[in-house]
Protein backbone atom coordinates (compact mmCIF):
# COMPACT_ATOMS: atom_id res chain seq x y z
CA UNK A 1 0.00 0.00 0.00
CA UNK A 2 1.37 3.37 -0.73
CA UNK A 3 1.91 5.71 1.97
CA UNK A 4 -0.41 8.98 1.16
CA UNK A 5 0.49 12.22 2.70
CA UNK A 6 -1.84 15.25 1.54
CA UNK A 7 -0.33 18.58 0.79
CA UNK A 8 1.41 18.99 4.49
CA UNK A 9 4.71 20.42 3.30
CA UNK A 10 3.25 22.13 -0.43
CA UNK A 11 -0.10 23.39 1.17
CA UNK A 12 -1.59 22.16 -2.21
CA UNK A 13 -4.92 20.00 -2.54
CA UNK A 14 -3.66 17.24 -3.23
CA UNK A 15 -6.72 15.20 -2.81
CA UNK A 16 -8.65 17.10 -5.76
CA UNK A 17 -5.23 17.33 -7.67
CA UNK A 18 -5.03 13.08 -7.84
CA UNK A 19 -9.44 12.89 -8.45
CA UNK A 20 -8.77 15.39 -11.72
CA UNK A 21 -5.92 13.72 -13.18
CA UNK A 22 -8.14 10.08 -12.11
CA UNK A 23 -11.12 11.59 -14.07
CA UNK A 24 -9.37 12.68 -17.18
CA UNK A 25 -7.85 8.76 -17.06
CA UNK A 26 -11.82 7.26 -16.40
CA UNK A 27 -13.48 8.66 -19.91
CA UNK A 28 -12.10 5.17 -21.73
CA UNK A 29 -13.70 3.20 -19.08
CA UNK A 30 -17.16 5.23 -18.67
CA UNK A 31 -17.12 4.72 -22.22
CA UNK A 32 -17.13 0.90 -22.01
CA UNK A 33 -19.33 1.23 -19.00
CA UNK A 34 -21.50 2.80 -21.40
CA UNK A 35 -21.17 0.27 -24.28
CA UNK A 36 -21.80 -2.52 -21.40
CA UNK A 37 -25.50 -0.35 -20.41
CA UNK A 38 -26.77 -0.11 -23.89
CA UNK A 39 -26.25 -3.71 -24.64
CA UNK A 40 -27.73 -4.86 -21.74
CA UNK A 41 -30.85 -2.39 -23.00
CA UNK A 42 -30.50 -4.14 -25.92
CA UNK A 43 -31.07 -7.52 -24.69
CA UNK A 44 -33.78 -6.51 -22.56
CA UNK A 45 -35.49 -5.03 -25.87
CA UNK A 46 -34.99 -8.13 -27.48
CA UNK A 47 -36.20 -10.56 -24.55
CA UNK A 48 -39.44 -8.27 -24.49
CA UNK A 49 -40.15 -8.72 -28.49
CA UNK A 50 -39.48 -12.21 -27.87
CA UNK A 51 -42.16 -12.49 -24.88
CA UNK A 52 -44.05 -10.56 -27.46
CA UNK A 53 -43.87 -13.55 -30.17
CA UNK A 54 -44.56 -16.55 -27.90
CA UNK A 55 -47.49 -14.70 -26.40
CA UNK A 56 -48.92 -14.71 -29.92
CA UNK A 57 -47.78 -18.25 -30.70
CA UNK A 58 -49.84 -19.23 -27.45
CA UNK A 59 -52.94 -17.47 -29.02
CA UNK A 60 -52.53 -19.06 -32.08
CA UNK A 61 -51.85 -22.39 -30.46
CA UNK A 62 -54.80 -22.18 -27.85
CA UNK A 63 -57.37 -20.52 -30.54
CA UNK A 64 -57.35 -20.30 -33.98
CA UNK A 65 -55.26 -23.47 -34.12
CA UNK A 66 -57.43 -25.61 -32.26
CA UNK A 67 -60.60 -27.38 -33.79
CA UNK A 68 -62.29 -27.34 -30.56
CA UNK A 69 -62.92 -23.79 -31.38
CA UNK A 70 -64.70 -24.40 -34.55
CA UNK A 71 -66.74 -27.43 -32.99
CA UNK A 72 -68.76 -24.87 -30.36
CA UNK A 73 -72.09 -25.25 -30.71
CA UNK A 74 -75.29 -23.25 -29.26
CA UNK A 75 -77.78 -26.07 -28.01
CA UNK A 76 -81.73 -25.57 -28.20
CA UNK A 77 -82.97 -28.10 -25.72
CA UNK A 78 -86.81 -28.30 -25.41
CA UNK A 79 -86.34 -29.11 -21.61
CA UNK A 80 -83.38 -27.75 -20.15
CA UNK A 81 -84.77 -28.86 -16.63
CA UNK A 82 -84.13 -32.59 -17.70
CA UNK A 83 -81.62 -33.10 -19.54
CA UNK A 84 -78.20 -30.59 -20.79
CA UNK A 85 -76.34 -31.28 -24.38
CA UNK A 86 -72.82 -30.03 -24.29
CA UNK A 87 -70.57 -30.54 -27.94
CA UNK A 88 -66.87 -32.29 -27.36
CA UNK A 89 -65.85 -32.84 -30.05
CA UNK A 90 -68.53 -33.48 -32.91
CA UNK A 91 -67.67 -31.41 -36.31
CA UNK A 92 -71.05 -31.36 -37.58
CA UNK A 93 -74.53 -30.01 -36.53
CA UNK A 94 -76.27 -32.80 -34.71
CA UNK A 95 -80.44 -33.21 -33.77
CA UNK A 96 -82.49 -35.79 -31.75
CA UNK A 97 -84.66 -36.86 -28.65
CA UNK A 98 -84.40 -38.59 -25.63
CA UNK A 99 -86.59 -39.62 -23.13
CA UNK A 100 -85.61 -40.02 -19.45
CA UNK A 101 -86.90 -43.62 -17.95
CA UNK A 102 -84.43 -43.82 -15.29
CA UNK A 103 -81.79 -41.72 -13.34
CA UNK A 104 -78.43 -43.80 -12.40
CA UNK A 105 -77.71 -43.58 -8.69
CA UNK A 106 -74.84 -44.62 -6.41
CA UNK A 107 -75.30 -47.99 -4.27
CA UNK A 108 -75.05 -46.77 -0.49
CA UNK A 109 -74.39 -48.95 2.60
CA UNK A 110 -74.85 -47.40 6.56
CA UNK A 111 -74.09 -49.43 9.76
CA UNK A 112 -76.48 -51.60 11.14
CA UNK A 113 -76.68 -50.80 14.55
CA UNK A 114 -74.48 -48.02 16.90
CA UNK A 115 -70.64 -47.83 16.38
CA UNK A 116 -68.03 -48.60 18.88
CA UNK A 117 -66.73 -45.30 18.69
CA UNK A 118 -68.27 -42.35 20.66
CA UNK A 119 -65.89 -39.76 19.13
CA UNK A 120 -64.24 -39.95 15.67
CA UNK A 121 -61.26 -37.66 16.68
CA UNK A 122 -60.10 -39.75 19.51
CA UNK A 123 -57.75 -43.09 18.87
CA UNK A 124 -59.08 -46.06 18.41
CA UNK A 125 -57.18 -47.61 21.52
CA UNK A 126 -59.55 -45.35 23.43
CA UNK A 127 -62.39 -47.94 22.49
CA UNK A 128 -60.00 -50.70 22.71
CA UNK A 129 -59.07 -51.53 19.47
CA UNK A 130 -55.33 -52.59 19.41
CA UNK A 131 -52.67 -53.68 17.12
CA UNK A 132 -53.04 -53.02 13.64
CA UNK A 133 -54.59 -54.38 10.22
CA UNK A 134 -55.11 -53.51 6.58
CA UNK A 135 -58.94 -52.56 5.41
CA UNK A 136 -59.73 -52.97 1.49
CA UNK A 137 -62.61 -51.07 -0.32
CA UNK A 138 -64.02 -52.32 -3.46
CA UNK A 139 -65.86 -49.83 -5.45
CA UNK A 140 -68.02 -49.57 -9.27
CA UNK A 141 -65.83 -47.48 -11.14
CA UNK A 142 -67.02 -45.05 -13.99
CA UNK A 143 -66.94 -47.85 -16.45
CA UNK A 144 -69.96 -49.78 -14.83
CA UNK A 145 -67.44 -52.83 -13.25
CA UNK A 146 -66.24 -53.09 -9.82
CA UNK A 147 -61.94 -51.84 -9.55
CA UNK A 148 -59.76 -54.54 -10.67
CA UNK A 149 -57.51 -53.54 -7.58
CA UNK A 150 -58.65 -52.54 -4.15
CA UNK A 151 -58.28 -49.92 -2.24
CA UNK A 152 -55.66 -50.80 1.04
CA UNK A 153 -55.12 -48.82 3.72
CA UNK A 154 -53.28 -49.90 6.55
CA UNK A 155 -54.55 -48.66 10.32
CA UNK A 156 -53.04 -48.87 13.87
CA UNK A 157 -54.53 -48.19 17.39
CA UNK A 158 -53.16 -44.83 16.78
CA UNK A 159 -55.37 -43.82 14.10
CA UNK A 160 -59.26 -41.57 14.62
CA UNK A 161 -61.86 -42.45 12.55
CA UNK A 162 -61.97 -39.07 11.39
CA UNK A 163 -57.82 -39.14 9.82
CA UNK A 164 -59.64 -42.91 8.61
CA UNK A 165 -62.07 -41.30 6.71
CA UNK A 166 -60.04 -38.78 5.40
CA UNK A 167 -57.59 -41.25 3.20
CA UNK A 168 -60.60 -42.93 2.30
CA UNK A 169 -62.63 -40.05 1.01
CA UNK A 170 -59.48 -39.16 -1.38
CA UNK A 171 -57.96 -42.37 -2.26
CA UNK A 172 -60.41 -44.50 -2.59
CA UNK A 173 -63.83 -45.68 -4.75
CA UNK A 174 -65.94 -44.59 -2.29
CA UNK A 175 -67.32 -41.31 0.01
CA UNK A 176 -67.48 -41.81 3.70
CA UNK A 177 -69.13 -39.89 6.52
CA UNK A 178 -69.83 -40.75 10.20
CA UNK A 179 -71.87 -39.09 12.56
CA UNK A 180 -70.72 -38.65 16.08
CA UNK A 181 -74.40 -38.18 17.03
CA UNK A 182 -76.32 -41.39 16.29
CA UNK A 183 -72.88 -43.13 15.96
CA UNK A 184 -72.88 -44.62 12.74
CA UNK A 185 -71.13 -44.48 9.46
CA UNK A 186 -72.55 -44.35 5.94
CA UNK A 187 -70.44 -45.58 2.40
CA UNK A 188 -71.54 -44.14 -0.89
CA UNK A 189 -69.95 -44.78 -4.28
CA UNK A 190 -68.31 -42.41 -5.91
CA UNK A 191 -69.73 -43.42 -9.24
CA UNK A 192 -73.29 -44.28 -10.14
CA UNK A 193 -74.83 -47.53 -11.49
CA UNK A 194 -75.39 -50.79 -10.62
CA UNK A 195 -73.15 -54.36 -11.54
CA UNK A 196 -76.27 -57.15 -11.88
CA UNK A 197 -75.72 -59.48 -9.62
CA UNK A 198 -73.20 -58.05 -7.94
CA UNK A 199 -72.38 -55.28 -5.16
CA UNK A 200 -71.01 -52.20 -6.17
CA UNK A 201 -68.81 -51.62 -2.19
CA UNK A 202 -67.73 -54.17 -0.78
CA UNK A 203 -65.63 -54.08 2.72
CA UNK A 204 -63.19 -56.12 4.30
CA UNK A 205 -60.18 -56.13 6.48
CA UNK A 206 -57.86 -58.91 8.03
CA UNK A 207 -58.59 -57.98 11.88
CA UNK A 208 -59.72 -61.12 14.50
CA UNK A 209 -62.64 -60.84 16.11
CA UNK A 210 -63.72 -58.52 18.41
CA UNK A 211 -61.49 -56.02 16.83
CA UNK A 212 -62.73 -56.56 13.06
CA UNK A 213 -63.07 -53.03 11.65
CA UNK A 214 -65.72 -52.51 10.08
CA UNK A 215 -68.00 -55.34 11.11
CA UNK A 216 -67.22 -55.13 14.83
CA UNK A 217 -65.69 -51.26 15.20
CA UNK A 218 -68.10 -50.05 13.02
CA UNK A 219 -70.89 -52.25 12.62
CA UNK A 220 -71.45 -52.48 9.08
CA UNK A 221 -72.11 -55.63 6.67
CA UNK A 222 -69.40 -56.61 4.09
CA UNK A 223 -71.03 -54.88 1.15
CA UNK A 224 -74.28 -52.67 -0.32
CA UNK A 225 -76.21 -55.63 -1.45
CA UNK A 226 -76.49 -57.45 2.35
CA UNK A 227 -77.07 -53.81 3.91
CA UNK A 228 -80.31 -53.74 1.46
CA UNK A 229 -81.85 -57.09 2.15
CA UNK A 230 -84.32 -56.18 4.33
CA UNK A 231 -83.95 -57.83 8.24
CA UNK A 232 -86.64 -59.29 10.10
CA UNK A 233 -87.91 -55.90 11.21
CA UNK A 234 -88.28 -54.78 7.68
CA UNK A 235 -85.39 -52.05 7.86
CA UNK A 236 -82.79 -51.84 5.25
CA UNK A 237 -79.09 -50.37 5.55
CA UNK A 238 -77.80 -49.92 1.92
CA UNK A 239 -79.08 -49.16 -1.46
CA UNK A 240 -77.97 -50.90 -5.00
CA UNK A 241 -77.11 -48.68 -7.65
CA UNK A 242 -78.89 -48.31 -10.14
CA UNK A 243 -78.08 -47.54 -14.21
CA UNK A 244 -79.57 -44.70 -16.45
CA UNK A 245 -82.43 -45.93 -18.99
CA UNK A 246 -82.41 -43.96 -21.59
CA UNK A 247 -84.02 -44.21 -24.90
CA UNK A 248 -81.95 -41.93 -27.29
CA UNK A 249 -84.03 -41.50 -31.03
CA UNK A 250 -86.17 -44.62 -30.37
CA UNK A 251 -83.52 -46.87 -29.20
CA UNK A 252 -83.07 -47.53 -25.63
CA UNK A 253 -80.26 -47.53 -23.92
CA UNK A 254 -78.35 -48.37 -20.58
CA UNK A 255 -75.45 -46.31 -18.95
CA UNK A 256 -73.59 -46.72 -15.36
CA UNK A 257 -73.88 -42.39 -15.40
CA UNK A 258 -76.12 -40.14 -16.02
CA UNK A 259 -73.84 -38.35 -17.80
CA UNK A 260 -72.39 -40.10 -21.11
CA UNK A 261 -71.40 -39.07 -24.30
CA UNK A 262 -73.14 -40.10 -27.97
CA UNK A 263 -71.05 -39.48 -30.94
CA UNK A 264 -68.85 -36.71 -29.69
CA UNK A 265 -71.56 -35.15 -27.89
CA UNK A 266 -71.93 -35.11 -23.89
CA UNK A 267 -75.53 -35.47 -22.22
CA UNK A 268 -76.88 -35.45 -18.61
CA UNK A 269 -79.46 -36.68 -17.61
CA UNK A 270 -81.35 -34.66 -14.85
CA UNK A 271 -84.65 -35.75 -13.45
CA UNK A 272 -87.53 -38.69 -15.60
CA UNK A 273 -89.40 -37.54 -18.24
CA UNK A 274 -92.57 -38.94 -19.88
CA UNK A 275 -92.18 -37.36 -22.82
CA UNK A 276 -88.78 -36.99 -25.29
CA UNK A 277 -86.35 -34.15 -25.16
CA UNK A 278 -85.62 -32.77 -28.44
CA UNK A 279 -82.18 -31.14 -29.01
CA UNK A 280 -80.58 -29.58 -32.09
CA UNK A 281 -77.41 -27.85 -32.41
CA UNK A 282 -75.83 -24.62 -34.70
CA UNK A 283 -72.28 -23.21 -35.05
CA UNK A 284 -71.23 -20.89 -32.22
CA UNK A 285 -70.82 -18.04 -34.37
CA UNK A 286 -70.09 -15.61 -31.75
CA UNK A 287 -67.91 -17.86 -29.94
CA UNK A 288 -65.70 -18.58 -33.08
CA UNK A 289 -65.77 -15.06 -33.77
CA UNK A 290 -64.59 -14.28 -31.06
CA UNK A 291 -61.54 -16.58 -30.52
CA UNK A 292 -60.63 -15.26 -34.23
CA UNK A 293 -61.10 -11.65 -33.20
CA UNK A 294 -58.99 -12.35 -30.21
CA UNK A 295 -56.19 -13.57 -32.70
CA UNK A 296 -56.36 -10.67 -34.83
CA UNK A 297 -56.18 -8.21 -32.22
CA UNK A 298 -52.74 -10.04 -30.89
CA UNK A 299 -51.61 -9.80 -34.16
CA UNK A 300 -51.90 -6.55 -34.92
CA UNK A 301 -50.25 -5.95 -31.29
CA UNK A 302 -47.56 -7.81 -32.15
CA UNK A 303 -47.09 -6.21 -35.41
CA UNK A 304 -47.64 -2.73 -33.43
CA UNK A 305 -44.66 -3.12 -31.00
CA UNK A 306 -42.13 -4.32 -33.79
CA UNK A 307 -42.67 -2.06 -35.97
CA UNK A 308 -42.44 0.71 -33.13
CA UNK A 309 -38.94 -0.76 -31.89
CA UNK A 310 -37.74 -1.08 -35.38
CA UNK A 311 -38.40 2.12 -36.29
CA UNK A 312 -37.48 4.05 -33.27
CA UNK A 313 -35.37 7.25 -33.99
CA UNK A 314 -31.84 6.73 -32.41
CA UNK A 315 -30.48 9.36 -30.34
CA UNK A 316 -26.61 9.22 -30.79
CA UNK A 317 -25.74 12.36 -28.78
CA UNK A 318 -28.08 10.53 -25.53
CA UNK A 319 -25.61 8.01 -24.06
CA UNK A 320 -26.16 5.91 -20.96
CA UNK A 321 -25.49 7.84 -18.04
CA UNK A 322 -22.37 7.35 -15.92
CA UNK A 323 -22.70 7.13 -12.25
CA UNK A 324 -21.05 10.50 -11.95
CA UNK A 325 -23.06 12.61 -14.09
CA UNK A 326 -26.44 11.07 -12.66
CA UNK A 327 -25.14 12.61 -9.30
CA UNK A 328 -25.49 15.76 -11.26
CA UNK A 329 -29.05 15.71 -12.39
CA UNK A 330 -32.39 15.30 -10.70
CA UNK A 331 -34.83 12.24 -11.10
CA UNK A 332 -36.49 13.86 -13.58
CA UNK A 333 -33.49 14.81 -15.59
CA UNK A 334 -32.30 10.93 -15.39
CA UNK A 335 -35.51 9.68 -17.14
CA UNK A 336 -36.04 12.13 -19.45
CA UNK A 337 -32.25 11.31 -20.95
CA UNK A 338 -32.56 7.77 -20.42
CA UNK A 339 -35.70 7.61 -22.11
CA UNK A 340 -34.07 9.09 -25.44
CA UNK A 341 -31.00 6.87 -24.58
CA UNK A 342 -33.09 3.85 -24.50
CA UNK A 343 -34.34 5.03 -28.23
CA UNK A 344 -33.37 2.85 -31.13
CA UNK A 345 -32.06 -0.14 -29.34
CA UNK A 346 -33.59 -1.97 -31.94
CA UNK A 347 -33.94 0.58 -34.80
CA UNK A 348 -33.82 -1.49 -38.43
CA UNK A 349 -33.36 -4.89 -36.53
CA UNK A 350 -32.70 -7.41 -39.30
CA UNK A 351 -34.59 -10.24 -37.02
CA UNK A 352 -37.61 -8.53 -36.84
CA UNK A 353 -38.31 -6.87 -39.99
CA UNK A 354 -37.26 -10.68 -41.47
CA UNK A 355 -40.42 -11.88 -39.05
CA UNK A 356 -42.67 -8.84 -39.98
CA UNK A 357 -42.14 -9.62 -43.91
CA UNK A 358 -42.54 -13.79 -43.38
CA UNK A 359 -45.80 -13.19 -41.89
CA UNK A 360 -47.30 -10.89 -44.55
CA UNK A 361 -46.22 -13.39 -46.43
CA UNK A 362 -47.78 -16.14 -44.51
CA UNK A 363 -51.61 -13.93 -44.55
CA UNK A 364 -51.11 -13.15 -48.42
CA UNK A 365 -50.05 -16.18 -49.58
CA UNK A 366 -52.97 -18.55 -50.88
CA UNK A 367 -53.58 -21.98 -49.39
CA UNK A 368 -53.71 -24.66 -51.90
CA UNK A 369 -55.60 -27.95 -51.83
CA UNK A 370 -58.46 -26.32 -49.11
CA UNK A 371 -61.65 -27.20 -49.67
CA UNK A 372 -63.34 -24.57 -49.67
CA UNK A 373 -61.44 -21.53 -48.96
CA UNK A 374 -57.64 -20.43 -49.88
CA UNK A 375 -57.61 -16.85 -49.16
CA UNK A 376 -57.97 -14.95 -45.70
CA UNK A 377 -60.11 -12.58 -47.50
CA UNK A 378 -62.50 -14.53 -48.58
CA UNK A 379 -63.76 -15.02 -45.13
CA UNK A 380 -63.45 -11.01 -43.86
CA UNK A 381 -59.75 -11.02 -43.19
CA UNK A 382 -57.49 -8.38 -44.82
CA UNK A 383 -54.73 -5.80 -44.14
CA UNK A 384 -55.47 -1.97 -43.63
CA UNK A 385 -55.30 0.15 -46.00
CA UNK A 386 -52.92 2.33 -44.58
CA UNK A 387 -49.17 0.58 -45.82
CA UNK A 388 -47.88 2.68 -42.32
CA UNK A 389 -49.68 0.30 -40.02
CA UNK A 390 -47.16 -2.39 -41.25
CA UNK A 391 -49.79 -4.88 -42.12
CA UNK A 392 -52.15 -4.85 -40.10
CA UNK A 393 -55.32 -7.05 -39.97
CA UNK A 394 -58.76 -5.62 -40.24
CA UNK A 395 -61.83 -8.12 -40.07
CA UNK A 396 -65.46 -7.66 -42.10
CA UNK A 397 -67.71 -8.79 -38.99
CA UNK A 398 -70.37 -9.96 -41.38
CA UNK A 399 -68.65 -11.38 -44.13
CA UNK A 400 -66.37 -13.41 -40.99
CA UNK A 401 -70.03 -14.48 -38.98
CA UNK A 402 -71.24 -15.76 -42.78
CA UNK A 403 -68.33 -18.23 -43.50
CA UNK A 404 -68.59 -19.23 -40.26
CA UNK A 405 -72.37 -19.86 -39.79
CA UNK A 406 -72.20 -21.54 -43.57
CA UNK A 407 -68.75 -23.83 -42.92
CA UNK A 408 -66.94 -23.24 -39.89
CA UNK A 409 -65.00 -26.62 -40.33
CA UNK A 410 -63.75 -25.02 -43.38
CA UNK A 411 -62.53 -22.01 -42.17
CA UNK A 412 -60.29 -24.08 -39.56
CA UNK A 413 -58.82 -25.66 -42.91
CA UNK A 414 -57.70 -21.98 -44.04
CA UNK A 415 -56.02 -21.59 -40.63
CA UNK A 416 -54.78 -25.42 -40.20
CA UNK A 417 -54.50 -27.37 -42.52
CA UNK A 418 -51.42 -30.02 -42.83
CA UNK A 419 -49.44 -30.11 -45.86
CA UNK A 420 -45.80 -31.25 -47.06
CA UNK A 421 -44.90 -27.41 -48.14
CA UNK A 422 -45.73 -23.84 -47.15
CA UNK A 423 -48.23 -23.39 -49.69
CA UNK A 424 -50.29 -26.40 -48.21
CA UNK A 425 -50.32 -25.41 -44.87
CA UNK A 426 -52.68 -23.57 -43.23
CA UNK A 427 -52.24 -19.98 -42.53
CA UNK A 428 -51.55 -21.10 -38.46
CA UNK A 429 -49.45 -23.20 -39.26
CA UNK A 430 -47.43 -20.85 -41.26
CA UNK A 431 -47.19 -18.33 -38.92
CA UNK A 432 -46.30 -20.84 -36.05
CA UNK A 433 -42.99 -21.75 -38.08
CA UNK A 434 -42.23 -18.14 -39.33
CA UNK A 435 -42.77 -17.23 -35.34
CA UNK A 436 -40.47 -20.16 -34.19
CA UNK A 437 -37.42 -19.20 -36.49
CA UNK A 438 -37.23 -15.76 -35.45
CA UNK A 439 -37.88 -16.52 -31.94
CA UNK A 440 -34.65 -19.06 -32.23
CA UNK A 441 -32.93 -16.34 -33.78
CA UNK A 442 -33.47 -13.70 -30.73
CA UNK A 443 -32.85 -16.44 -28.53
CA UNK A 444 -29.65 -17.30 -30.17
CA UNK A 445 -28.82 -13.20 -30.20
CA UNK A 446 -29.66 -12.02 -26.50
CA UNK A 447 -30.58 -15.65 -24.50
CA UNK A 448 -33.22 -15.92 -22.02
CA UNK A 449 -33.47 -15.11 -18.71
CA UNK A 450 -32.15 -18.24 -17.18
CA UNK A 451 -29.31 -18.02 -19.79
CA UNK A 452 -25.63 -17.94 -19.37
CA UNK A 453 -23.89 -15.10 -20.73
CA UNK A 454 -21.78 -17.27 -22.88
CA UNK A 455 -24.70 -19.00 -24.60
CA UNK A 456 -25.50 -16.30 -26.29
CA UNK A 457 -23.88 -13.25 -28.73
CA UNK A 458 -24.95 -10.41 -26.55
CA UNK A 459 -24.33 -12.19 -23.44
CA UNK A 460 -20.90 -13.12 -25.01
CA UNK A 461 -20.17 -9.28 -25.79
CA UNK A 462 -21.33 -8.16 -22.33
CA UNK A 463 -18.77 -10.95 -20.54
CA UNK A 464 -15.96 -9.00 -22.81
CA UNK A 465 -16.92 -5.38 -21.61
CA UNK A 466 -16.99 -6.89 -17.92
CA UNK A 467 -13.33 -8.04 -18.91
CA UNK A 468 -12.15 -4.78 -20.08
CA UNK A 469 -13.55 -2.89 -16.96
CA UNK A 470 -11.99 -5.37 -14.52
CA UNK A 471 -8.42 -4.83 -16.52
CA UNK A 472 -9.21 -1.05 -17.05
CA UNK A 473 -10.07 -0.66 -13.05
CA UNK A 474 -6.59 -2.70 -12.08
CA UNK A 475 -5.19 -0.51 -14.18
CA UNK A 476 -6.68 2.95 -13.10
CA UNK A 477 -5.87 1.68 -9.24
CA UNK A 478 -1.90 1.30 -10.49
CA UNK A 479 -2.11 4.80 -11.74
CA UNK A 480 -3.92 6.09 -8.99
CA UNK A 481 -1.09 4.71 -6.72
CA UNK A 482 1.89 6.27 -9.05
CA UNK A 483 0.42 9.74 -8.69
CA UNK A 484 0.08 9.89 -5.40
CA UNK A 485 3.45 8.15 -4.88
CA UNK A 486 4.87 11.29 -7.00
CA UNK A 487 2.97 13.31 -4.97
CA UNK A 488 4.58 11.74 -1.91
CA UNK A 489 7.96 11.95 -2.82
CA UNK A 490 7.50 15.19 -3.65
CA UNK A 491 5.99 16.42 -0.36
CA UNK A 492 8.66 14.74 1.23
CA UNK A 493 11.46 16.79 -0.47
CA UNK A 494 9.75 19.73 0.11
CA UNK A 495 9.45 18.76 3.57
CA UNK A 496 13.17 17.89 3.78
CA UNK A 497 14.75 21.39 2.38
CA UNK A 498 11.78 23.27 4.92
CA UNK A 499 13.65 21.38 7.64
CA UNK A 500 17.21 22.33 5.98
CA UNK A 501 16.33 26.13 5.57
CA UNK A 502 14.97 26.00 9.30
CA UNK A 503 18.29 24.52 10.33
CA UNK A 504 20.27 26.82 8.04
CA UNK A 505 18.18 29.73 9.02
CA UNK A 506 18.76 29.31 13.23
CA UNK A 507 22.48 28.61 12.48
CA UNK A 508 22.87 32.28 10.78
CA UNK A 509 20.91 33.42 13.75
CA UNK A 510 23.09 32.03 16.24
Amino acid sequence: MVLRIGGLASGMDIDTLVEQLMTAERVPLDKINQKKTYTEWQRDDYREMNSLLLDLDNTIFNGVAKQASYIKKTVSISNSDALSVKNVNSTIDFSGSIKINELASAATMQSFTNSKIKDSSKKLSDIGFSGSQTITISAITKDGVIQEKPYELPISENDTLDSIITKINKDSGVTAFFDNKTQRISFTAKNTGGIEGAPEIILSDDGDSPNKFFNNILGINSNNDLAAKPREDGTVFGTAGTNADITYNGLNITRSSNTFTVNGVEFTAKKITTDAVTFSSTPDVDGILDTITQFVNKYNEAVEKIRTKTTETKYRDYQPLTEAQKKDMSEDEIEKWEKLAKSGTLKNDSILNNVLTKMRSNFSSPVSGTSTYSQLSQIGISTTANYLDGGKLTIDEDKLRAAISADPNAVYELFQKDGATSSEQGIARRLRASLKIAMTDITDKAGKTTSVNNTFTLGKLLNNYSNQITRFEDKLKSLENRYWARFTAMETAINKANSQSTYLTSMFSS
